[in-house]
């Protein structure tokens, strides 16, 4: 009984740690796309390979990744399992590891040989310390205006994103875009919560099932300034 308490507790960390995590956009993710730079996503989790490419950089199996840089990966790997995907040899019968881009790092063997060594460290697709958030599963626009200065961006976000997450990406076109107050259809809108959460929907499949373009309407925020001095 202890030792499955214990269990149910590590589960439940380790659920909330994930929860805790940014989500990230497959636009975001794609811009590291390099040997320098390597960034991948699979599984819906966002991982930084690029000391994995750095520590393989003159073996050939580090190409798959390098090749798939800045993508998805997905395919690769068994959902059940998180494991690599495997099937069966059709000149040996036996199972093994499947990559269709040729060897990748700490995949074995995929036949009987005298050189053959058992993995020795955590493989890199389970090690946690490439992990860097999850991928969103649902990117969706959002229209932010500036109330003061009559000026609005369109911006994508994640559905999974607070408004204080958004008002982090808004930075990037106002460095004070935390001294607003952020409206919609003057209600103030709770930092802590999602656009969803906070009564904006997602209507874009709506509108395409009444025959619509999916940009025919995009949810928009309003800001105030607060006024607030600096000191």
């Amino acid at each position: 009984m202890r030792t499955y308490n214990l269990r149910y507790a590590l589960f439940v960390v380790a659920t909330r740690c994930e929860k805790d995590l940014p989500y990230f956009l497959p636009s975001e993710v794609v811009l590291h796309n390099s040997l320098s730079d390597c960034w991948v996503s699979y599984l819906g989790k966002v991982y930084d390979l690029t000391a994995l490419c750095k520590s393989c950089e003159d073996r050939p199996e580090i190409k798959p990744i390098l090749l798939f840089a800045g993508k998805d990966l997905s395919h690769w790997f068994d959902r059940l399992t998180g494991d690599i995907q495997h099937h069966v040899d059709p000149r040996t019968g036996a199972l093994v590891p499947y990559c269709p881009h040729g060897p990748i790092p700490d995949v074995g063997i995929p036949e009987p040989s005298s050189t053959w060594r058992p993995l020795e460290q955590v493989p890199w697709w389970r090690d946690t310390k490439y992990l860097l958030g999850n991928l969103t599963r649902n990117p969706r626009p959002c229209r932010v205006i500036n109330t003061l200065i009559a000026k609005e961006a369109l911006i994508w976000v994640c559905e999974e994103d607070t408004i204080k997450r958004i008002q982090e990406r808004f930075k990037l076109f106002n460095s004070n875009s935390s001294d607003y107050l952020w409206k919609s259809e003057d209600k103030i809108l709770d930092l802590n919560k999602t656009l969803t959460d906070n009564g904006i929907p997602d209507e874009r499949e709506r509108f395409l099932r009444c025959g619509l373009p999916d940009n025919f309407y995009v949810p928009s925020i309003l800001c105030y300034y607060k006024d607030i001095v600096k000191l």
